[in-house]
């Protein structure tokens, strides 16, 4: 879900939907032009990165207000990966930027949601078993 709204914002104004995927690749292969070869090696450093993070907003987040925390977690992430990181990467920092803070402020919600129900489910009783 994370990407969504940048895919979106791109479609809609009919640019290129893959730019951010392959801006991530050439971070690993700055010379590299060739489209497969840079979505190839930017997808195990986005899924990285987003497991990572997702797994600090876990560790972060108190067990009440989790979606509206994630957000906000996930704003703090852009600010970081972005705004201080992402000068350093010519082709992150080339990328149209509120598109990026956009995908963020998603990332964060959908983890916040997600570990809302996890931890929900995980104080319901099961089912058939006695209610404490």
């Amino acid at each position: 879900m994370s990407g969504f709204p940048s895919t979106v914002w791109t479609w809609v104004e009919g640019g290129d939907v893959l730019e951010g995927g392959r801006a991530l690749g050439q971070v690993l292969l700055p010379r590299s032009r060739s489209t497969p070869l840079l979505l190839a090696a930017g997808a195990p450093v986005h899924v990285a990165l987003s497991v990572g993070w997702a797994g600090v907003l876990a560790a972060v987040l108190p067990e009440r207000g989790e979606p509206a925390l994630g957000l906000a977690g996930g704003l703090a992430i852009a600010a970081l990966d972005l705004a201080v990181l992402g000068r350093f990467f010519p082709p992150i920092a080339a990328l149209p930027q509120g598109r990026q803070w956009a995908d963020h402020a998603a990332f964060g919600l959908t983890v916040g949601v997600a570990l809302r129900a996890t931890r929900q489910a995980g104080r319901r009783p099961a089912r058939g078993a006695p209610a404490r």
